[in-house]
């Protein structure tokens, strides 16, 4: 039998349970992915299930659609394609089946620092999340704290190092690149 925790030991767990720990946790592809993606809080992942819920139940419903309303359906589908493959959901535009197909992990791979570790900037994602948090990576001429920005495929190709950058300096200088004016600064 368990005793009856103190104040002070229900105020440090409260948000743990420790009979029935695994109802707690959720289930388990919830757990390895916020393990997987690094992700800080678990209310990003709850809030990308729930985008991708309302994608698939549309994808759904203009898939329902009947023949009487083919020009609407046909626009809309277009519309939503285009939408989720410029947020970089999906990776072609053909089919409104891929939608059906939508998960949170596709959210997930267009965080800011999975597209580093895709752009080799970073050697792992615990690194990543460590460097974006730091402030040494920008998306254009933003400097960018969160690791929960989602990048869309417009702006994945800015993505680069601060140039106050400790590690922008030591990428240049391992490859022979950096400059006598880059040594003033």
């Amino acid at each position: 039998m368990v005793r009856k925790l103190k104040y002070h030991e229900q105020k440090l767990l409260r948000r743990l349970d420790l009979v029935n720990w695994e109802a707690s946790a959720g289930n388990l592809a919830e757990v390895k992915a916020l393990r997987r993606y690094r992700l800080g809080r678990r209310e990003d992942y709850v809030q990308y299930k729930a985008l991708a819920r309302a994608v698939r139940d549309l994808a759904r419903r203009l898939r329902d659609l009947g023949p009487a309303s083919a020009a609407f359906r046909a626009r809309c589908t277009a519309a939503l394609l285009e939408k989720l493959y410029g947020l970089g959901l999906l990776s072609d535009r053909r089919s409104l089946a891929a939608c059906e197909n939508l998960s949170a992990s596709a959210f997930c791979r267009r965080r800011l620092p999975c597209l580093l570790l895709k752009l080799r900037m970073a050697q792992n994602m615990r690194h990543a999340v460590t460097f974006v948090e730091q402030g040494h990576v920008r998306v254009g001429p933003e400097v960018v704290t969160d690791p929960a920005l989602l990048i869309p495929r417009a702006v994945e190709d800015f993505i680069t190092w601060v140039d106050a950058s400790r590690l922008r300096q030591k990428v240049l200088d391992y490859n022979q690149e950096r400059d006598d004016f880059d040594l003033a600064a």
